[in-house]
C-alpha cells in the first residue's frame, strides 16, 4: 500500500480506536505530515523501536508496540522459550505504562507469561530482573534521553543484554513477517492475570538488586568515615533514578544527599528541561544552583531510564563546578576500581576491562598499568554485555568494568547493560576516597591526566530527518568509504578500519590486510598520527550521522587546541 492507502486504512478501519481515527482526521490536508507518518513502518532495529508518539505506521503507538511484540513472541516460541516468560519495565515517559501493558497482553495472548513491574524502574534493573527470574527475554519501554515527544522499546535476551547478532537480525526478521494487524494477538488483562500469564513484580526484585549493587563496594569504611562531610547534589531528571539512587546512597551511609526538587518526581513533559540528557550542560542549571547553595562536592544526574550518569565536580581553585564527559567519569571509576582491587587483593583472576572503539584511549593505558586485559567492541553497550557472556562460556576472563563514551558504564555482572545506579554508588565511593585524601574529584582527574596523558574527546553530529535524510547519511558514508580522506588538517590518516566490509587499509601504501575482528557494522574508523583518531557512524536510534574524535595532549590547553583543530578539519572535509 502507498502511504496514502495506509493513512486511509488507519483512519477508517475498526481495528483502530476512535482516538486514533480522530487524531488522523485532524491531519487532513497536511500531506507532508501524513507522508512522514505512513511512508514506512517504524523500524524495529537492533536496539528495538524508538520514535515520536502518535498515530501511524512510523510512530510509537499501541499498535506498533503490539505488532513488534507479536514478532518477538513468534521468535520466542520458535526458540522453545515460552515457558520462561518475559520481564517488562517502563520509565516516566508518556504512554510508557500503557505500552508496557500492551506488550504484556500480547505476550500473554501467545501463551507467554509477562512479569511486569508495579511502577517505573531503571533500565538496568530490568536487565537484572530477567536474569533473576530466569526469563527468556525482557522489554523496557523507554526513549532514554530523547525529547518528550519520543518513546521507545528495547528488547533483551536471557543473558540480560540487549539482543546481539545473530539473534537481533533473527528477531527483526520475525517482526517484519508480521504484516497484517489481524495476526497480532492480545487479550483482556483480567483474563491474563486469572490465567497466570500476567504477574506484577516489584519490591522483591528491588531488594535483590540493591544487595547485588552493594557487592561492588570496596571500602565501606571510607564511606562511613566521610559520610558526615561529603555533600552530594543529585537530579533524576524527572525519571526512574530517584528512588533507587536515594535508597542505595542512604543504605551505604551517605548523609548529605540533596535532590533537585523541581526534577525529583516523574514528569513526562520534563517541564524544567529542554532535553533530559546528562550530556547537555543546560540540563544541569537547577542542579548547579542547588550545589552552590549547599557547597556540594559533586553534582550527579541520571537520564530518565537511569542507565547513564553525568557529573560535575567542584574545582577548589576557581570555586566553579567542572563538567565531566562520560569518558572522564568512566576513567575515574575504572582507575579507582582497578587500583583499589589490586591494592586490597580483591581483583578476580584474569581480569578484563571492556570499552568501545569510540571510547577514550586512556582506557587502554589504565588497563595496561594494572595488568588487566583490555578489549574493544563496537559502539553499543550490548556488545560489552555480550563479552560477559563470552567470558562465562569460555572461562577465559573475569569482567571487572565496562564503559562507553556516552556516559554509560557497568561495574559487576548483576546486569548486562549500562547501570547509572551502580555508577552513582561507585562514583560516590571514589569521591569519599578523594575527600579522605584531601582531594576533590577534579584533583583526581588531573592526577590521571598527569600520569596517563591529557586525552580529550569530542563528537560532531549532523541531523538529517526523513526519507531524504536517510539517503544523505548513506551517501556520506559511501563517499568516505570509496574516497577516504588522506589527512585531517595536520594529522595524517595512518589506517582505515571499515567494519562494514571487515577490511583494514594501510593508508600510506593502500594495502589491505587483516580483519577488524568485530561484527559487521556501518562504521569507519580512521587512526591518525599523534595518537589521534576519528570515527564515523550513523546513529542507530536517531536520524543522525555521528563523528567521534579523540586526541592526546601534553596539557589541558594543548589537548583542547588539538581537538578543536581536528573538529574544524573534519568540518572542512565534509
Amino acid at each position: 500500500m502507498s502511504y496514502r492507502d495506509q493513512y486511509e486504512y488507519w483512519m477508517k478501519d475498526d481495528y483502530f480506536d476512535e482516538a486514533t481515527h480522530r487524531e488522523l482526521q485532524a491531519l487532513s490536508g497536511d500531506e507532508k505530515e501524513i507522508e512522514d507518518r505512513f511512508y514506512k513502518e517504524l523500524e524495529f532495529g537492533t536496539g528495538g523501536l524508538r520514535g515520536v508518539i502518535g498515530a501511524g505506521t512510523n510512530r510509537m503507538n499501541l499498535y506498533t508496540v503490539r505488532k513488534a511484540t507479536q514478532g518477538l513472541a513468534n521468535y520466542i516460541i520458535r526458540q522453545g522459550g515460552q515457558e520462561k516468560g518475559v520481564a517488562i519495565a517502563y520509565d516516566s515517559r508518556r504512554k510508557s505504562p500503557e505500552f508496557a501493558d500492551e506488550a504484556a497482553l500480547c505476550l500473554a495472548a501467545n501463551g507467554i507469561k509477562a512479569y511486569v513491574f508495579d511502577a517505573l524502574r531503571p533500565t538496568p534493573e530490568l536487565s537484572f530482573a530477567l536474569r533473576t527470574l530466569g526469563c527468556i527475554s525482557g522489554i523496557v519501554i523507554t526513549a532514554s534521553h530523547n525529547p518528550p515527544e519520543y518513546n521507545g522499546y528495547k528488547a533483551y535476551w536471557e543473558d540480560g543484554a540487549q539482543v546481539a547478532a545473530p539473534r537481533d537480525e533473527e528477531i527483526i526478521a520475525e517482526v517484519l513477517r508480521v504484516t497484517d494487524y489481524a495476526d497480532v494477538k492480545t487479550m483482556d488483562k483480567k483474563a491474563a492475570v486469572a490465567a497466570g500469564l500476567y504477574q506484577v513484580i516489584g519490591e522483591e526484585i528491588d531488594d535483590a538488586y540493591m544487595a547485588e549493587l552493594k557487592k561492588q563496594i570496596i571500602h565501606p569504611e571510607i564511606i562511613r568515615d566521610q559520610a558526615d562531610d561529603i555533600k552530594i547534589v543529585y537530579t533524576p531528571f524527572n525519571g526512574t533514578g530517584n528512588i533507587p539512587v536515594r535508597r542505595i546512597l542512604s543504605e551505604l551511609g551517605f548523609k548529605n544527599v540533596y535532590v533537585v526538587p523541581e526534577q525529583e518526581e516523574p514528569d513526562p513533559d520534563f517541564t524544567t528541561l529542554e532535553y533530559p540528557n546528562p550530556e547537555d550542560p543546560k540540563a544541569f542549571t537547577l542542579a548547579l544552583k542547588l550545589a552552590k547553595e549547599k557547597n556540594a562536592d559533586i553534582v550527579l544526574a541520571t537520564d530518565p531510564d537511569a542507565d547513564r550518569l553525568g557529573i560535575y565536580a567542584l574545582d577548589r581553585a576557581s570555586g566553579e563546578y567542572i563538567a565531566f564527559t562520560g569518558n572522564m567519569s568512566g576513567m575515574l571509576i575504572a582507575e579507582y576500581i582497578l587500583r583499589e582491587r589490586t591494592a586490597t587483593g580483591t581483583m578476580p583472576p584474569d581480569p578484563a576491562l571492556v570499552s568501545t572503539i569510540v571510547t577514550t584511549n586512556m582506557a587502554a593505558a589504565i588497563a595496561k598499568e594494572y595488568d588487566v586485559r583490555f578489549i574493544e567492541v563496537l559502539t553499543g553497550f550490548k556488545y560489552i554485555g555480550e563479552q560477559i557472556k563470552f567470558f562465562e562460556q569460555s572461562g577465559s576472563n573475569s569482567y571487572v568494568f565496562g564503559l562507553e563514551e556516552s556516559y554509560g558504564c557497568l561495574a559487576g555482572t548483576h546486569a548486562r547493560d549500562k547501570d547509572a545506579i551502580v555508577a552513582v554508588m561507585c562514583l560516590c565511593e571514589m569521591a569519599a576516597w578523594c575527600k579522605k585524601n584531601g582531594k576533590t574529584v577534579w584533583d583526581q582527574m588531573l592526577t590521571l591526566y598527569e600520569k596517563y596523558g591529557y586525552y580529550k574527546e569530542t563528537q560532531y553530529a549532523i541531523t538529517l530527518k526523513g526519507i531524504d535524510g536517510s539517503r544523505q547519511i548513506q551517501e556520506i558514508m559511501d563517499k568516505w568509504r570509496s574516497n577516504p580522506p588522506k589527512n585531517f588538517g595536520e594529522l595524517a590518516v595512518l589506517e582505515l578500519r571499515d567494519y562494514d566490509n571487515d577490511v583494514i587499509t594501510d593508508m600510506s601504501t593502500g594495502a589491505t590486510g587483516g580483519t577488524t575482528g568485530l561484527p559487521k557494522s556501518n562504521v569507519l574508523y580512521f587512526a591518525l598520527t599523534n595518537d589521534s583518531w576519528c570515527c564515523a557512524r550513523p546513529s542507530g536510534t536517531e536520524p543522525k550521522i555521528k563523528f567521534y574524535m579523540g586526541v592526546k595532549g601534553n596539557s589541558l590547553a594543548d589537548a583542547q587546541e588539538k581537538v578543536e583543530k581536528l573538529t574544524e578539519a573534519l568540518k572542512d572535509y565534509l
